[in-house]
Parts: C-alpha cells; structure tokens; sequence
C-alpha cells in the first residue's frame, strides 16, 4: 500500500487574498478528491467546477488528473480584464504621469 500523499489547495476569493490549505489524500487520489476533501468548495459556493479552471503547479490540469507527494493545487478566478488590455491601461496611466512630471 503507498504511503498517502500531503498536498496544498489554494484559492484567491479576491485579489489580494490567499486562502492555501495543506492536506493529507490517499496515494491514489486525483484532483477533484482534494477540492471536496479540503473544503474549498463549501467555504465557497462561487466555484463552479463546471466552468473554473484548475492547476497544479500553475499548469492546467482536468479534474481527474492524479496528485503527486507536494502538489499545490490552485483554483482559478475568471479574468475580470484582458491581460491585454490591462496592460494598455496601465501604459496610458503611465504616460500620463510621466507627462505631469515635465
């Protein structure tokens, strides 16, 4: 019999804020069994397993990929901005404080 594993889910409910939980799974157990053993999931009714996204290490993994000893599983918020136009917005913001300076 393998020995169970310890793994970490964290969630961001908001930015700035970190919720990590470390926990103890049998050898087999996959993602989706750490979500519901951890208690995320009751903690936070706003997760919804069929459209969030999830990682382990910060790459994407589906619900039923297995864990390994040290995983850090993550839960993913929905981008509430493009990264893209983020970043434009802050270049203006930018520019416009570069430009006030002169």
């Amino acid at each position: 019999m393998a020995a169970p594993l310890a793994v970490k889910v964290a969630y961001s409910p908001r930015a700035g804020a970190v919720e990590e939980r470390a926990l103890v799974v049998p050898a087999d157990a996959v993602l989706l069994e750490a979500l519901h053993s951890s208690g995320v999931l009751e903690r936070h009714p706003e997760i919804d397993l069929g459209s969030a996204r999830f990682g382990i290490w910060g790459q994407l993994r589906a619900l039923d990929a297995p864990l390994r000893d040290g995983d850090r599983i993550e839960i993913y918020r929905p981008l509430q901005v493009d990264p893209m136009e983020a970043r434009r917005l802050r270049q203006r913001r930018q520019q416009v404080t570069c430009s006030r300076r002169k």
